[in-house]
């Protein structure tokens, strides 16, 4: 399989194959590619099922599809026949990682499992994403984000208080810190078969990767007793660290110690309440948070945020706005730090997308394309393997393969 050309970033040479779908291994795969590796993904005859996640689309093509699923390269590949499972093997032959995160036993079923494929394949790197994990009495039972962020306790510390209707988080948290977890423990393993040479298989989950966020609430519970439960936007831990609702809007403000507590109270005129004795100290704030907030509030309410903002910055006060999407994407430092990239689609034709959140400085990465159309690169990949024409025209033709021109 020849080196894709024009690619940078610290995992330039390492080549891995994405058997993955809808958002979890995809967010593995989309961090590797961007980081440079070769991330061929390979999905099967109709497509990942986001294709299918629609509206919005451009162009007919998913908009979730496209976001997932940038700078990998798309094979179309029937892994039911054995033929398209041949071409999968011939693929790994050159490949360093494979990730999936097909239900359990699927991989099995296909003749392709981790102890299979490591018998072929020792140095291969496998790594092994699903709701539950590959392990344990829950290993066969399919995973979605709502059911993990319900079973880790996220949907129990989330939500406006008590009293009120459990409540996920907006974005789908498990799935991509399932992804980026995933992608840690690749690197981890490769950097282990640098070193040794030999492969592993690679295993986390939605429900461990929404066990990860609740490192505060986890430590509450293990040192009291008691299940921390919601507090809208407020702190576990410190007081104030909350929203507050200004003349036109909402702005955050952490003053999560006591030098920061003291700032903030000095840049909006409040230095009274420093000796108030409800709130002298981080301990008495939190016993008496619902009453700070209300005291708060009312100061708050009389300005905008442009000026609560432009204050609490003089002070040295870490606050900031309550962006929609639209707005962060505008913001300066989202694109100073190129969160928001374009790249040109095949078909769509220029199109912005989310840059990497990982900076390097002798290696920059950087989204190195589009996402694929469905089997886009099908024919070139399977010519990179050694497949002469005459036998790449006839798995397509026998429906093993599927191309798809740009």
């Amino acid at each position: 399989m020849a080196e894709q050309t024009g690619r940078s970033g610290p995992l330039v040479g390492m080549r891995v194959i994405e058997l993955a779908h809808i958002m979890a291994g995809p967010v593995c795969g989309l961090m590797l590619a961007d980081m440079g590796a070769e991330v061929i993904k390979v999905e099967k005859m109709d497509g990942d099922d986001t294709r299918r996640t629609v509206p919005p689309a451009l162009e007919g093509e998913s908009a979730a599809y496209m976001m997932m699923n940038r700078g990998k390269r798309g094979l179309s590949l029937d892994l039911k026949n054995p033929d398209g499972v041949a071409v999968l093997r011939r693929l790994l032959a050159n490949a360093d990682a494979l990730i999936e995160n097909y239900r359990g036993g699927t991989m099995e079923r296909l003749g392709i499992g981790y102890e299979t494929l490591r018998a072929e394949f020792p140095t291969l790197v496998y790594c092994s994403l699903s709701g539950f994990g590959r392990t344990g009495p829950y290993a066969d039972r399919a995973g979605f984000d709502l059911v993990a962020q319900g079973m880790s306790g996220l949907m129990s510390v989330t939500g406006e208080g008590p009293g009120r209707p459990p409540m996920k988080c907006g974005p789908p948290v498990t799935d991509i810190t399932a992804g980026i977890l995933a992608a840690m423990g690749v690197l981890a393993a490769y950097s282990h078969r640098l070193r040794t040479g030999r492969g592993q298989a690679v295993d986390t989950s939605l429900f461990e990767a929404g066990i990860t966020h609740t490192y505060w609430q986890s430590a509450i519970a293990m040192a009291t007793g008691i299940a921390p439960g919601p507090m809208g936007s407020a702190h576990p831990l410190n007081a104030p660290y909350e929203a507050f609702e200004t003349a036109d809007g909402w702005i955050t403000i952490g003053a999560a110690n006591q030098t920061n507590w003291l700032r903030m109270l000095k840049a909006i005129d409040a230095e009274s309440l420093a000796e108030d004795p409800r709130f002298a100290l981080n301990r008495d704030r939190m016993a008496n948070r619902h009453d700070l907030a209300a005291t708060l509030a009312p100061t708050f309410k009389a300005e905008t945020s442009e000026v609560w903002l432009a204050r609490l910055k003089a002070g040295g006060v870490p606050a900031g706005p309550v962006l929609d999407v639209n707005a962060m994407h505008r913001d300066p430092q989202a694109l100073a730090r190129e969160m928001v990239v374009e790249v040109e689609h095949s078909r769509v034709g220029r199109m912005k997308t989310l840059g990497l959140p990982v900076k390097f400085s002798e290696t920059p990465g950087r989204v190195h394309g589009p996402a694929p159309l469905l089997g886009e690169h099908s024919r070139a990949i399977l010519a990179e393997a050694g497949y002469t024409a005459a036998e790449i025209d006839g798995l397509i033709d026998r429906g093993v393969v599927r191309e798809t021109a740009a």
